[in-house]
């Protein structure tokens, strides 16, 4: 694994100062501890920091292609190189290392663009072809892989696969866009269709860009998407068999490195599943990594070392306090950009544990989204049973109603919490969902913004994105647009960031098996009846993975990483919350009232109401906008 940054001018070709696009690179040294390089010619400049995993010693970047007509620096894993390459050779072409990054060269000579539907793995990656003069840029089908784009005065393009990198060029502007912090107030992080700062875009999953010099760059364009359109034919036992051939595919290719090799193990259906076919496919015990928590009610390292004995892996563990909150400076600068996330700090621990082991690790990333395993995908199948027995006509004054009078009740049991539920009815499909998913409600998040916020913010909603891509998703019911819309928002704006930003701060590369895309494909095709079968999400994955896991690993209720933000607030963090309500930053700018982040923090204080999350997200922006700043 690796970071990559680049300069290029599509206007004007001048020179590129080779020191500027090392810094930006340097800025990355976490992401790339064994190596770096640097090269410019007229016009352009690729940076490059390496983390070593295949070809240790013979494949340096920036690398120039066999003939030397083509210079890349790449950051991922390509994991049918093996293949490619024969193919390539068989054609004619000359290879002088072992590894997948001087394939993607020869693959870009004889496909062009198209060479992207060839390669199988998770990449970012700048290419410039010297003769055609044009710098390519393409980042893999699910987004694994993260690039930030600036366009900088002067007709400059500057490019880094993280913001950090970006923040090395003296060019860049450090302007926090307001619409930016309405994204993040919604979804506790900044989609990939916006950044932070006013100017900097992101390369969205499956799109690229090709730039040439004397032309303006053209808008991004998508090479790659899921459809939900369409529907595998078959029983359970054969689309099993299927699902379980994919799953072996997937594990099996990314088990590939010159480096020591494991797993993330959390004792989840996920994470069980990915080391379960690991050690069917070795030789060797399989390392896995868990960590615990000294609070019994959140700890799962029992479940953990429960699947360890059965695979009988070579078991690291490690239990560290739930109060993790010395971090939170660290993670701020990890992630740049305002990421609220609270399970980032036990990912940051468990990628720490396990770089003390190995290099990669594979991970069970991606399945919640392709396979239906979140309670609230399960919900909004279900109101949209109710939605189509119902009409709206119907629905939207009695259910609308009930929802605006009916109270909060975060202290109720969980069946007692209907205000979510009976908003979420009195509205269509797409809004419904965005609300569930939402971490706080347009209401919510008016009645805490300053009068500059609602001026800036205008009519753009948060939500307006999310439920647009609900609407164009190609798909057949409410289930699939809400899946589509996980994996196309949610799973790269969130978990996939978490993932890259925590592992990549370890200096440990993690891959995603469950996120093959031949497996995301299929897994969007099955019936919705094998994704969802009552109350269980990811039916068939778990029907399949019984011939491997105990009943109690497939079927107890979902947990994941639980951070104890109330208590926090409550306790150590109580004077943070009191800080952040008067935070100059926060409140300065106008964005937010001072009054009402008062009333939230002495709300949350007392006892009156939760409001742990929503103040752990002002904390986090308050944060980031400190590392932001000019002065940072």
């Amino acid at each position: 694994m690796c970071g990559i940054a680049g300069i290029f001018h599509y206007e004007t070709v001048k020179p590129v100062d080779p020191r500027r696009v090392e810094r930006m690179a340097d800025a990355l040294a976490h992401r790339g501890p064994d190596g770096s390089g640097v090269w410019t010619a007229p016009g352009v400049g690729l940076g490059h920091r390496r983390l070593s995993v295949i070809d240790l010693e013979g494949s340096p970047q920036p690398m120039h292609s066999a003939d030397g007509r083509a210079v890349i620096v790449f950051n991922g894993e390509i994991y049918n190189y093996r293949e490619l390459r024969r193919e390539l050779i068989q054609d004619g072409a000359q290879f002088h290392t072992d590894g997948d990054t001087e394939v993607i060269l020869a693959a870009w000579r004889k496909w062009g663009p198209d060479c992207l539907h060839r390669l199988e793995g998770m990449f970012v990656f700048a290419l410039y072809d010297c003769d055609r003069r044009q710098l390519f840029l393409a980042r893999d089908r699910l987004g694994v892989k993260p690039l930030y784009l600036a366009r900088l005065e002067g007709g400059a393009l500057a490019f880094a696969s993280e913001l950090k990198g970006l923040l090395a060029h003296p060019l860049l502007r450090r302007t926090i866009d307001p619409l930016a912090i309405e994204d993040y107030m919604t979804w506790g992080y900044v989609p990939d269709h916006r950044s932070v700062l006013k100017g900097v875009e992101k390369l969205a999953a499956g799109h690229f860009l090709l730039l040439e010099h004397g032309r303006t760059p053209e808008p991004q364009r998508q090479w790659w998407d899921v459809s939900f359109a369409e529907r595998e034919k078959g029983g359970t036992r054969d689309l099993s068999a299927q699902l379980l051939h994919r799953m072996r595919e997937g594990v099996g290719s990314r088990m590939v490195a010159d480096v020591p090799l494991g797993a993330f193990l959390s004792g989840g259906v996920d994470s069980s599943s990915v080391v379960a076919l690991m050690s069917e496919a070795s030789k060797s015990p399989v390392t896995t990594c868990s960590i615990g928590f000294d609070v019994e009610s959140v700890d799962e390292t029992r479940y953990a070392r429960q699947v360890a004995e059965l695979f009988a892996t070579d078991h690291h563990e490690r239990i560290v306090s739930a109060d993790q909150f010395d971090a939170i400076d660290s993670i701020a600068a990890i992630f740049d950009e305002p990421f609220a996330d609270a399970s980032a700090l036990p990912s940051l621990r468990v990628c720490q544990l396990a770089r003390e082991h190995v290099t990669v690790a594979l991970s069970g990333d991606g399945a919640d989204e392709a396979f239906a395993g979140y309670r609230r995908q399960m919900f909004h199948a279900r109101e949209e049973q109710a939605r189509s027995v119902l009409p709206r006509t119907l629905r939207q004054p009695l259910f609308g109603s009930l929802g605006k009078v009916w109270p909060k009740a975060d202290w109720a049991p969980r069946p007692l919490r209907a205000k979510s539920t009976l908003l979420a009815l009195s509205a269509g499909g797409e809004a419904g969902y965005a609300r569930a998913l939402a971490i706080l409600a347009p209401e919510q998040r008016k009645a805490l913004y300053g009068d500059t916020m609602l001026r800036e913010r205008g009519e753009y909603r948060a939500e307006q994105p999310f439920e647009e891509t609900m609407r164009d998703a190609p798909a057949r019911s409410g289930l699939d647009r809400a899946q589509y819309a996980d994996l196309k928002f949610w799973l790269p704006g969130d978990i996939l960031t978490k993932t890259d930003r925590t592992s990549m701060a370890a200096g440990l590369e993690a891959r995603e098996p469950l996120l093959d895309h031949r497996l995301i494909e299929f897994a969007a095709r099955l019936p919705q009846r094998q994704r969802l079968r009552g109350t269980t999400g990811k039916w068939l994955l778990k029907h399949t993975m019984e011939r491997y896991l105990p009943e109690d690993i497939l079927y107890r209720r979902k947990q994941g990483f639980v951070t104890p933000l109330a208590e926090w607030f409550r306790g150590p963090l109580a004077g943070e919350a009191r800080a952040v309500a008067a935070s100059e930053l926060l409140t300065g700018s106008g964005w937010f009232a001072r009054k009402a982040l008062s009333r939230l923090a002495d709300d949350h204080i007392s006892g009156r109401s939760d409001h742990g999350r929503v103040l752990w997200q002002l904390l986090m922006l308050e944060r980031s906008l400190r590392h932001l700043a000019p002065s940072a």
